[in-house]
């Protein structure tokens, strides 16, 4: 975890929060809650509260930090659109990666009816979507989780994906419009269940037959990297086709980022802490 990550289709992760709620079939295997106690044991601060869902101020500039550019994982052990949430965190966070946007972020929830909720209030308030180096994402394990992607669908955003990982059954005429990117990967861990090869491939060809980009990240087993990465003698490692911001929104987002730069940099030169009066205010 860091700057430095294993995940294939990363760099580094960022928690500002830990701890989740199980909520479907592919949590149950979380690989999250089984490493939390570990990482509590190790003494590291912001695991305490195990696998509690829990908020992490101290953690919110730490993409500020890192100079060069990388992506991003947002919440590897974690949701960051969690039910327990709270909405001016979700904004302090998003102002974070405004700031430092030489970054690309990859958000990945299970709660995408959430994620849609703030990106609407946001566009409301604003009059521009979620930037394209922000990747908006949500995770789908089997048919009963496809709903989903309706969801994502109504995310104000430049970019979208979807990580079918567990992939734990075929899935039946997935509907992928407005969809740029999938990831899939077979369960890992003491208790994985396998991913069939057929499952894994069909939706290959269904990604391929609507244009979106694929990513395999591994068969999966006792551990992330026991099976490999290779399927029918193929790798896959594409990723979404780059965007620019429209005219209009960029000098909306360009706006916004020059507020937040001087922000940070009040905070950067000031020896003591003070309050700044957030960009924006957004409540549930």
């Amino acid at each position: 975890m860091g700057d430095n990550s294993a995940i294939e289709w990363t760099n580094a992760t960022w928690n500002p929060t830990t701890g989740c709620t199980k909520i479907s079939s592919g949590c149950k295997n979380c690989y999250a809650e089984r490493l939390s106690p570990k990482l509590k044991r190790w003494g590291i601060k912001k695991y305490k509260n195990n696998f509690k869902f829990t908020q992490h101020e101290k953690e919110l500039e730490l993409p500020l930090k890192w100079k060069k550019e990388k992506k991003i994982f947002v919440n590897s052990m974690s949701d960051l659109f969690h039910e327990q949430a709270e909405f001016g965190f979700i904004e302090r966070s998003f102002m974070t990666m405004f700031a430092a946007n030489w970054h690309t972020y990859q958000i990945l929830t299970k709660r995408p009816d959430k994620m849609a909720e703030f990106s609407k209030t946001f566009y409301k308030l604003f009059r521009f979507p979620i930037p394209p180096h922000i990747w908006m994402g949500t995770s789908i394990e089997d048919n009963s989780s496809l709903h989903r992607i309706n969801d994502l669908r109504k995310v104000k955003c430049y970019n979208r994906f979807i990580s079918f990982e567990p992939l734990l059954e075929k899935l039946k005429n997935v509907n992928l419009k407005n969809i740029d990117w999938a990831i899939i990967g077979g369960e890992s861990g003491p208790k994985y269940r396998a991913m069939e090869e057929g499952w894994a491939w069909d939706l290959i060809k269904q990604c391929k037959k609507q244009k979106v980009k694929v990513f395999f990240k591994q068969w999966g087993g006792p551990r992330p990297k026991s099976g490999g990465r290779i399927i029918k003698n193929k790798t896959f490692d594409q990723f979404p086709k780059l965007k620019k911001l429209k005219v209009t929104h960029e000098k909306k987002f360009k706006k916004l980022k020059n507020q937040l730069d001087v922000e940070f940099e009040i905070k950067q030169h000031l020896s003591k802490k003070i309050k700044v009066t957030p960009v924006i205010q957004i409540r549930r």
